[in-house]
């Protein structure tokens, strides 16, 4: 990792400290459960700049926690093997697939080699294989993709849509032909959502829209509702799954985190640490941590069981997305710096926080 530099240039002092919440119950602190809290003010932001015009819009790590890709600045999905180098040019470019920008990807649960890559310019979702140059699948929609996911088995892909309803793929044999494929599954599509996430077991469904103020928890395969809580002020923009299965996660344009009880389905905890929309959230491998990307340049990371914020991580651009390593206490981030007067042209920024790597 000698190749991402500790940007040391920051205006740390600009960056607000967060509000200290009342002291929580000394049974959910780290000492009182037996565990060590993690040292994250020892620190510091690796940057990777890449002059581009464009931002970074999404990164992701693959299941093993081996390769990390980030999209959107052109038709090109780059991976990188962190461990080994960070470095532009260490970078293995997948092209081809798209005829436009690339912004969303989702690396496949099951296999540390497969990924799909999808672009709202020229509607395509488009499947990989990372042991090969070449796309494997290439599916043309007649909407614009927003986010997919996939379901705990691989199997089924979930696809949020720009204005337009949910699209599911399946993978299976058509017509008893000998290799698997995506198809286009004829579920009722009547859904529309934001973001969609299968829940760990792939029997249910949560679903959250930028203009609603409740989540939506759905079946499936049957797609009847389940639960309907109220959540955000304004619009829900993001949720997470404690890996632990304990709680979900939720942020909204109210600047709030909410923690669900999964089983109870009540608001277990509120976390108001920060005072900006919410963009993205993310659980650490064991869910002991939550880490919130905001509208504002920096991240905040919360213990997930006292609620306290633990650390502000300052960035050089807000960030879309936040995604921690499948299994270690590092956590990857991307955008795009601002053009200032005397300062470099825009950048896309590639950051990784954390120890391990």
């Amino acid at each position: 990792m000698s190749s991402l530099h500790a940007n040391v240039t920051r205006d740390e002092e600009e960056i607000p400290q967060p509000q200290r919440p009342p002291t929580p119950p000394f049974y959910t602190t780290f000492s009182a459960r037996g565990l060590h809290a993690q040292n994250f003010p020892a620190h510091k932001p690796r940057d990777l700049r890449i002059p581009s015009p464009q931002a970074i819009t999404h990164v992701a790590w693959s299941c093993d926690g081996k390769r990390l890709a980030a999209v959107g600045i052109d038709k090109i999905t780059r991976v990188w093997t962190p461990e080994t180098s960070m470095e532009f040019r260490s970078a293995t470019n997948f092209s081809g697939g798209h005829s436009d920008e690339v912004d969303y990807m989702s690396w496949n649960p099951t296999h540390p080699d497969l990924f799909c890559t999808s672009s709202q310019k020229d509607k395509r979702v488009v499947f990989w294989d990372a042991r090969q140059s070449r796309h494997i699948q290439q599916i043309q929609l007649k909407v614009s993709p927003l986010q997919t996911n996939y379901s705990p088995d691989g199997k089924i892909l979930l696809c949020t849509t720009v204005g337009h309803p949910l699209v599911f793929f399946t993978l299976g044999r058509e017509n008893d032909a000998a290799k698997e494929t995506w198809q286009i599954s004829d579920k009722d599509g009547s859904m529309v959502a934001s973001t969609a996430t299968f829940n760990h077991t792939g029997d249910g469904i949560i679903l959250t829209h930028h203009s609603e103020h409740t989540l939506r928890i759905v079946d499936y395969p049957s797609l009847n509702l389940r639960e309907n809580p109220a959540a955000h002020v304004g619009g829900c923009l993001a949720v997470a799954l404690d890996p632990r299965g304990r709680y979900l996660a939720s942020g909204g344009y109210d600047s709030i985190v909410n923690f669900f009880d999964l089983n109870e389905w009540i608001c277990a905890r509120t976390i108001a640490t920060c005072e900006n929309a919410v963009n993205a959230l993310s659980f650490s491998y064991d869910g002991e941590y939550l880490a919130i990307a905001s509208t504002a340049p920096y991240l905040d990371i919360i213990a997930t069981e006292t609620g306290m914020p633990l650390h502000r991580v300052p960035a050089l651009a807000p960030s879309p997305t936040v995604t921690w390593h499948p299994s270690k206490y590092v956590f990857a981030y991307c955008g795009q710096t601002k053009a200032r007067e005397g300062s470099p042209p825009p950048a896309a920024v590639i950051s990784l926080f954390g120890g391990g790597i």
